[in-house]
């Protein structure tokens, strides 16, 4: 019985120093934006750069009315677990690429630099990868402190969301695939686009980083529609938000995302192997 208290004793206490890191690391990369933002307040010789306003403006509040709508939607008319099928994750995504291509399209045609304004030529993808890597294992204990309260709160298990239950009633290896291709390559490029470089670069421009940030967030996990993952995803969307704001480049939120993605299907894939 000792041992046994000593052996919990112990997880616990590696648990919150993993915990720990995660957050030293975090609290790290925010004293960093911090100074680099103080530096560039005081910097008046510095040439300003053309960036989002008005009419980007307007499209954000746009889309985060719409997206409450559709939120508030699915919660009220949610008379239990709701059934996805492949088509639907197809057809969710192919209405982020319309909303994508939309943004482009404005971005362009106010002759604003999107490659600038994201950073994709900012790093090159190998070591956008790499940070991404980093950044990702710094992130995932805080991830799971996240889910560990929501399971303590919802119940064990309770935070699966949809498309995880999809996955594992796939009965095809096409099936699958679609799921693959569309959870590591399509929703990681649509979703940090319209999230990350969009909608929290529109608020960071008018609001600020913090706001920015926790808003963006919040958008980010209430878009899920799905309760028991809020907050999860809600720490899942910061970490994204802040690797994108200290390196400058879309491309590592993008890579942190995808390779999040990635190890999920790996867990679903071969759950034998994980089940500890």
């Amino acid at each position: 019985m000792f041992a046994g208290a000593l052996s919990g004793a112990l997880w616990i206490l590696v648990g919150s120093l993993i915990v720990l890191a995660g957050v030293v690391v975090y609290a790290t990369l925010i004293r960093q934006i911090n100074a680099r933002t103080t530096t560039a307040l005081v910097d008046v010789d510095a040439a300003p750069k053309r960036t989002f306003g008005l009419p980007e403006a307007v499209l954000t509040a746009f889309l985060i009315c719409l997206l409450v709508s559709n939120v508030v939607g699915a919660l009220s008319h949610s008379r239990g677990p709701m059934q996805l099928s492949t088509r639907d994750i197809v057809a969710d995504l192919l209405s982020r690429f319309i909303v994508v291509f939309f943004i482009v399209g404005l971005l362009k045609l106010r002759g604003l630099d999107i490659d600038s304004l994201g950073g994709f030529s900012g790093t090159s993808l190998k070591r956008a990868l790499s940070t991404a890597i980093v950044l990702l294992l710094a992130a995932a204990p805080l991830i799971l402190f996240a889910e560990a309260l929501t399971q303590n709160a919802f119940g064990s298990g309770s935070s699966r969301q949809e498309i995880v239950d999809l996955f594992n009633s796939s009965r095809t290896i096409g099936q699958r695939v679609v799921i693959i291709v569309l959870a590591v390559v399509v929703a990681p490029f649509s979703e940090e686009f319209i999230f990350r470089f969009f909608i929290y670069g529109v608020l960071r421009r008018y609001f600020g980083i913090a706001i920015g940030l926790i808003f963006n967030s919040l958008l980010f996990a209430a878009a899920h529609t799905h309760l028991p993952s809020a907050a999860p995803l809600f720490v899942l969307a910061g970490c994204f938000t802040l690797a994108y704001e200290w390196s400058g480049s879309i491309l590592v939120s993008m890579s942190m995302h995808a390779l999040f993605n990635s190890i999920q299907l790996i867990f679903l894939a071969f759950p034998e192997l994980f089940q500890q």
